[in-house]
C-alpha cells in the first residue's frame, strides 16, 4: 500500500556551504570562483560583515580592520554590509547600509566601497550626501552597467520600513549620486488588502512579543538589469508584483521626476513574494519565491519556469548567477526571526548557501 503524497522537490540542490554563526544575506561569486557572503547586524553577533569562503572557513575581507567599524557613521570600515555584488570587471563592490539595527543613518556609515580583487585592497569608497542616503534610508541591493558614462553606473535600492523607498543611482567615476522614483508607489510594501504573504504555510506578518502584529513595510528592494540594459527591473519585498524603469531616465539628471515615472512598466504578478532578482546573458530573469521555497526564472517570451523548488530553500534571499554555470542562492530564515514571532527566535543553525546548475555566465553588464 502506498503512503500519502507528499511535495515534490523540483531541480537539484546543492549544499555549498553551512553558517553556524550570523545568518547570511548576499552572496556573489568571482569570475575565478571565489565566493564571498555578507551578514548584516541584525541582532546576531556578528564578527566580520563581509567574509571570503575559503577551504570551507569564511576569512573577514579584505580584512579583519576593515570588518571593525569605531562607530556607525565610520566611512573608513563596514558598518553592517546588506549586498555584495562582483561588476563584470571582477571587481567586489560592498553595499554598507550604515545602518546596524536598523537605526538611523549618518553620514560616512551608508556607502559602496570597492575592492579589487587582485590585490584584495579597497579602492575606491563612495558615500552618500544626506539628500540621498535619508536617516530612514535602508540601502538593500546594487546592479551595475559599466557601459554608461566614463566609469559606469551603479543603481541601489531603499528598501526603507519607517521612510520613503526609491531607487539610488550612482555616477562611479564622480562617485554623485542621487535619488530617483522617491517614494513612488511602484517602490512601496502594498498593504494587507492587496498581499497578504504566506511563508511555510502561515501568514507572515511582524508579530511583536507585545502588541498587535502589523503588515510587512519594506520597500523596494530586489534589483536586476535587463540583458540589454535598457530597463532596470525592482520589486517591493512585501508584494507579488515586480516593476521596471528605464535606465536612461534614471541616468538622466535633467529629468523631472514626473517624466522618469512615465517610463515605469508593471511587470506583473510574479506568483509570489521576492528577496532577489537576478538576471543572466541569455536575457532571462531569476526571482526568488520566499512562499514557495522557490527560484522562478521568466523567460525571454514571457514564461515563467521553476529552478529549483526544495524545502531547505527557507527564505531564498540573495542569488549570484557565475561563470561556472551556477546561481548561487542563500537561504536564511528570516521569517523565522523574533521580531515575526512574538519575540521567539525559531531559526534553526545552520543557514545555507546552495548552487543550482543554469548553464549560463553573468550579464556582461551587471
Amino acid at each position: 500500500m502506498n503512503g500519502p503524497l507528499a511535495d515534490e522537490p523540483v531541480g537539484d540542490l546543492e549544499l555549498v556551504h553551512t553558517f553556524t554563526g550570523p545568518m547570511p544575506t548576499g552572496v556573489s561569486v568571482s569570475h575565478t570562483g571565489r565566493v564571498f557572503v555578507n551578514f548584516p547586524k541584525w541582532g546576531d553577533e556578528v564578527p566580520a560583515t563581509v567574509v571570503e569562503l575559503r577551504d570551507g572557513r569564511e576569512v573577514p575581507f579584505p580584512d579583519q580592520a576593515w570588518n571593525q567599524p569605531a562607530r556607525d557613521d565610520d566611512a573608513g570600515a563596514f558598518v553592517s554590509v546588506q549586498s555584495i555584488v562582483v561588476d563584470p570587471a571582477d571587481r567586489l563592490w560592498v553595499l554598507d547600509t550604515g545602518s546596524p539595527m536598523f537605526r538611523p543613518t549618518q553620514p560616512g556609515g551608508p556607502k559602496l566601497v570597492r575592492v579589487d580583487l587582485d590585490s584584495n585592497s579597497v579602492a575606491q569608497v563612495i558615500t552618500f550626501p544626506t539628500d540621498v542616503a535619508l536617516p530612514s534610508t535602508y540601502l538593500n541591493d546594487v546592479r551595475f552597467d559599466l557601459r554608461r558614462g566614463d566609469a559606469g553606473i551603479a543603481y541601489i535600492t531603499d528598501s526603507s520600513d519607517s521612510g520613503p523607498n526609491g531607487i539610488v543611482v550612482v555616477d562611479l567615476a564622480s562617485g554623485a549620486s542621487w535619488r530617483r522614483l522617491h517614494d513612488h508607489p511602484s517602490t512601496k510594501a502594498e498593504p494587507l488588502s492587496a498581499y497578504r504573504p504566506i511563508v511555510e504555510g502561515r501568514p507572515f506578518l511582524e508579530r511583536p512579543a507585545d502588541g498587535a502584529p502589523k503588515p510587512l513595510s519594506m520597500g523596494s528592494d530586489g534589483i536586476a538589469i535587463s540583458a540589454d540594459g535598457s530597463r532596470l527591473h525592482y520589486c517591493p519585498l512585501a508584494s507579488r508584483r515586480w516593476y521596471s524603469v528605464a535606465t536612461d531616465a534614471l541616468a538622466d539628471r535633467a529629468l523631472t521626476e514626473d517624466l522618469v515615472a512615465a517610463t515605469v512598466a508593471d511587470e506583473g504578478d510574479k506568483g509570489g513574494g521576492s528577496d532577489g532578482l537576478e538576471t543572466d546573458d541569455a536575457g532571462r530573469f531569476y526571482l526568488t519565491s520566499y512562499e514557495h521555497n522557490a527560484v522562478l526564472r521568466r523567460r525571454p517570451d514571457g514564461e515563467y519556469e521553476t529552478v529549483v523548488h526544495d524545502p531547505r530553500l527557507l527564505w531564498p534571499d540573495t542569488m549570484s548567477v557565475a561563470t561556472d554555470g551556477h546561481l548561487y542562492v542563500t537561504a536564511n530564515q528570516l521569517h523565522r526571526q523574533p521580531k515575526y514571532q512574538r519575540g521567539q527566535d525559531l531559526r534553526r543553525k545552520p543557514y545555507a548557501l546552495f548552487r543550482t546548475r543554469i548553464d549560463a555566465g553573468p550579464v556582461l553588464l551587471r
